[in-house]
This record gives structure tokens, C-alpha cells and sequence, in this order.
């Protein structure tokens, strides 16, 4: 029983709480109106404000990718430095809407709040990969349905805040209940006793060396269609209240929402799960990939994203929630799948390198999801480009992601 009981208070229970704060970048929706319109409204202008969400992405995705070795070697540090700069990102983008400062917004919410999701996401990953030995992709679907399920469990209490108090002080008060959820996951997070690991001597030539992993035709394969996945699931996922306006349902687009998020949530859980009892857990990304193009071709084809009719509603909704689905099993079955074909050793390291596709995929998939939409007007036309890139992921994952054994880095 303590063996167990560990599993929980110094694994699940601290990346629950870590993730499901951190997890709250995705509500930047809630906020950003609120301050575009306090901007606008003092006469200075927001039209960079909608970089803030994208440069906190980049930042999460670099921020993992370069600061890996670190996490490696103290796990308990990061998420300490995670818990500090998320937070102080947080009470900062009040600053600046105080200041009305568009460069202070994206410096605390993109850039500083930025570097402590990438810390934050990765810290508690290895730790329960460790705890949960022959449960992985459980432990890790635990943790990143945190992640996904933090925007359905904190919309109504961000909402409420910021019809109560404004959105300054709204920030400032959740900053202090995230502050309290992460300090305390922080404090909890260990790895078990009987993990020993090795850890060399930082040096600049070796710190670059690790790179040298985008010259494996396996990774380049993993990469590819991690970022494919998220970059088509951001172009939707961005635009999902404007498509439900556009066939009726603006009405009850709230609640569609976070039936979404409860498929983005159950999506990391489910397919991680799964993929515990699959040989080769790459099975698990070719069932979200073809899921995810029949569904986007089938939308395509009846035109279904700009109908009312009810079987288009009905099209359209499943769309969304297995695109949702897909979006957030894609992340929590990364690790697992990295772990079982370059082992434990360098997992963090690893698994943040792969994250730079989340850093490229925020700066390109909702924006050229944009970009069409502003040309064509049509949310329809999304798909063409989804479908499009679905269908390069399939051939990359069929041709360059083979079964592999661990090998120790």
C-alpha cells in the first residue's frame, strides 16, 4: 500500500496540479477581449494582441526543448522555477494591462509565462512514467488530461472573476490560486528511490550535440506528425465558436465547448490508456490520424461546416470532437512512444525536443487557419488545408515511424 500510495502523492496527485494550472494557457480567449477592449478603450492599440497566446506557445515548446538537460537532472527545481515564472507571467499581464503596455503583455503572458509552461509541462512527465512502470501511457494521460481539462474546470471561475472584479484583478487572484496549485505539486513531486541515473558535466559542445537527434529518419517521423496533428487541431480548435455561429448554434456554443474540452481531456486519458496494451504504440497515432481525415473528409466533401441542415450539425459537432480527441491524445502518447524507442535515460530531454513542434505548430496553425478564412470567408476551407496535411502525416507515420526497441541514451 505505501508503494501505491506514493504512486499518487509523489506522482499523479503533484502533475495533476501542475498541469491542470498550467493547462489554463488555453483560456486566453476569456481574457483577451476584455483586455483589447480596456486597450481601445484608453485610446492605445491591440493589434499585436494576439501574439501574446501564440509567443507563449513558442516559448512553451523552445523553452522544453532547450531546457530538458536541466529538468533532467533536477526535476524538483524546475518545477520551482516553473511555479514562478508562470505565476509572475500571470500577475504581470495585470501590470501591463494597468500600464496599458502591449509590450509588457506579451513580455509576462507570451515570453515569461511562456518559459514556465515549457518547465512545468515537462517536470512531472518522467517522474510519472518512473512511478507508473508498466501503466506509462496511464500515468502520462493522467497528467496531460490536467492539462486539457484545466480550460473546462477554470472558464467559469475566470468568467465569473472577471464580471466580478475586471480583468486585472481577476489575473491577480487566479495568479494566487495557481500559485498555491503549484507550489504545492512542486513540493509533493519526487522520483522513486530506486531510479539511479547519471548525470555529466554541462558542456556547450554536448548541449548541442543532443540536437544531432533531428538526423534520425524515426524522430524526423515522430516530429512531423506531432506538429501536423497540433498545427490541424489549432486551426479548428481556434475557430470552433465562429463555426458553431455559422451553423446555428451560437446559442449553445458554451456548452458545446466544453463538451469538446471534456473529448480534449478524455482524449489524452483514453488513447494514452490504450496504448499501453498495443505492442508498438505507434498504432495509437495511425487510429487518431485516420479518424481524424475521415471525419475532416467527409465535412469536406458535403459542405457541411457552412449548413444549417441537421445531419451538417451533426458532421460538423463529431468533427470537432474527434479532431479534439486526436488533438489531445496525440500529446499524451509523445513520451510514451519517445520512452519505448529511446528508453528512460534522456526522456526529458527528448520529449522536450520533440515539443519544439508545439513551439512551431502555435506560430503557424491557427494563423494560417486566418489567413484562409480572412480570404475565403468560409471556415469550410480550413479543411482543405487540414485534409491536406492529415493526409502527409499518414504516409510520414506509415513510412518513417517503425516499432523500435528502447535504447538507453
Amino acid at each position: 500500500m505505501k508503494n501505491l500510495s506514493n504512486k499518487w502523492t509523489r506522482a499523479a496527485i503533484p502533475a495533476l496540479l501542475l498541469h491542470a494550472s498550467i493547462g489554463t494557457v488555453y483560456c486566453w480567449s476569456l481574457f483577451s477581449g476584455h483586455i483589447q477592449a480596456s486597450f481601445e478603450n484608453a485610446g492605445f492599440d491591440a493589434s499585436l494582441l494576439g501574439w501574446a497566446f501564440s509567443l507563449a506557445i513558442f516559448f512553451l515548446g523552445m523553452s522544453a526543448a532547450f531546457l530538458g538537460d536541466f529538468v533532467e537532472k533536477d526535476i524538483h527545481k524546475a518545477s520551482l522555477i516553473a511555479t514562478i515564472c508562470f505565476t509572475v507571467g500571470v500577475v504581470g499581464t495585470g501590470v501591463a494591462i494597468r500600464l496599458h503596455s502591449m509590450v509588457l503583455v506579451l513580455l509576462f503572458y507570451g515570453v515569461i509565462m511562456g518559459i514556465g509552461l515549457g518547465l512545468g509541462y515537462l517536470s512531472p512527465v518522467k517522474t510519472l512514467m518512473l512511478w507508473f512502470e508498466d501503466k506509462k501511457g496511464l500515468a502520462t494521460g493522467l497528467a496531460v488530461a490536467g492539462f486539457g481539462a484545466a480550460k473546462m474546470v477554470f472558464s467559469p471561475v475566470i468568467e465569473g472573476l472577471n464580471k466580478a472584479v475586471g480583468v486585472e484583478f481577476a489575473l491577480y487572484i487566479l495568479a494566487g490560486i495557481w500559485f498555491v496549485m503549484m507550489f504545492t505539486g512542486h513540493l509533493l513531486l519526487k522520483k522513486p528511490s530506486t531510479w539511479v541515473e547519471k548525470h555529466e558535466k554541462f558542456e556547450i559542445k554536448k548541449f548541442f550535440k543532443r540536437f544531432k537527434i533531428f538526423l534520425d529518419p524515426h524522430f524526423i517521423g515522430i516530429w512531423l506528425v506531432f506538429y501536423i496533428n497540433i498545427a490541424c487541431g489549432l486551426a479548428l480548435i481556434s475557430h470552433e465558436k465562429d463555426i458553431y455561429t455559422a451553423i446555428g448554434l451560437a446559442g449553445i456554443a458554451s456548452i458545446l465547448s466544453t463538451v469538446t474540452g471534456l473529448f480534449n481531456a478524455g482524449g489524452r486519458l483514453g488513447y494514452s490508456s490504450i496504448g499501453d496494451h498495443f505492442k508498438n504504440r505507434n498504432t495509437i497515432y495511425k487510429i487518431i490520424l485516420i479518424s481524424e481525415i475521415s471525419l475532416t473528409l467527409i465535412a469536406l466533401f458535403t459542405g457541411a461546416l457552412s449548413r444549417m441542415e441537421t445531419w451538417a450539425v451533426v458532421i460538423t459537432v463529431a468533427l470537432l470532437l474527434v479532431v479534439n480527441a486526436g488533438y489531445g491524445g496525440g500529446f499524451s502518447n509523445l513520451p510514451t512512444l519517445l520512452s519505448d524507442v529511446y528508453g528512460m535515460g534522456k526522456i526529458s530531454s527528448i520529449h522536450g525536443i520533440a515539443l519544439s513542434a508545439w513551439a512551431i505548430a502555435g506560430l503557424t496553425g491557427n494563423q494560417i487557419a486566418d489567413l484562409i478564412v480572412s480570404k475565403t470567408g468560409n471556415y469550410g476551407d480550413i479543411l482543405v488545408f487540414t485534409a491536406i496535411m492529415y493526409g502527409v502525416a499518414i504516409i510520414v507515420d506509415f513510412i518513417f515511424v517503425k516499432p523500435h526497441h528502447a535504447t538507453e541514451q
